[in-house]
């Protein structure tokens, strides 16, 4: 098993995981909310840094060092503006999403070829990242916005995480045993 492989599936069930936790304590941003909230963009700076040492000398891996430090910047933002409530975490959420995903979109673009394979299934995560980010912005200046709709967002990144790693294990499975 590839190490970006792993490093999808791990990234993935976590993800995935945050969701189900989050969608426990999202009702109101209590100390547990609020750590939750911190430690998701922790978890895309821990998966960033393993793929970007993956990555030497590449353009992805630029990419990646770029999302590193969004991220770190986005757990310190949660963290500050869980304080003013809802809205702002929401705005800056769907900032970083809309920064993230651009780059995880761009990052998937670079990787397209005979090894990783399309990427579909993080070219939609990037895309949607983007999309879901700009209606976190909408409804953090909503009359009453909530966290509900990172639930969804957390949970479906995580999928389309699980579903690029079976893709590239598939793709592994499939060039060992293509004669050569």
């Amino acid at each position: 098993m590839s190490i970006l492989l792993r490093i999808y599936l791990v990234r993935g069930l976590v993800a995935i995981a945050w969701a189900v936790g989050f969608s426990a304590v999202h009702d109101s941003l209590s100390a547990v909310s609020v750590v939750l909230l911190i430690a998701y963009p922790l978890i895309d700076v821990v998966a960033s840094l393993l793929d970007a040492r993956e990555s030497p000398g590449t353009a992805a891996r630029t990419l990646q060092v770029f999302n590193t430090a969004l991220s770190a910047l986005a757990a310190v933002a949660l963290g500050l503006t869980a304080v003013s409530g809802a809205a702002a975490v929401l705005f800056a959420f769907g900032v970083w999403a809309i920064v993230s995903g651009a780059a995880q979109f761009t990052v998937a673009v670079r990787r397209r070829g005979p090894e990783l394979g399309r990427q579909w299934p993080m070219l939609i995560a990037g895309a949607l990242s983007v999309i879901a980010g700009a209606t976190y912005l909408v409804q953090a200046v909503g009359e009453h916005p909530n966290l509900n709709a990172l639930i969804t967002y957390t949970a479906a990144g995580g999928t389309f995480f699980v579903l690029q790693s079976a893709a590239l294990a598939w793709r592994q499975r499939r060039m060992r045993n293509v004669p050569a």
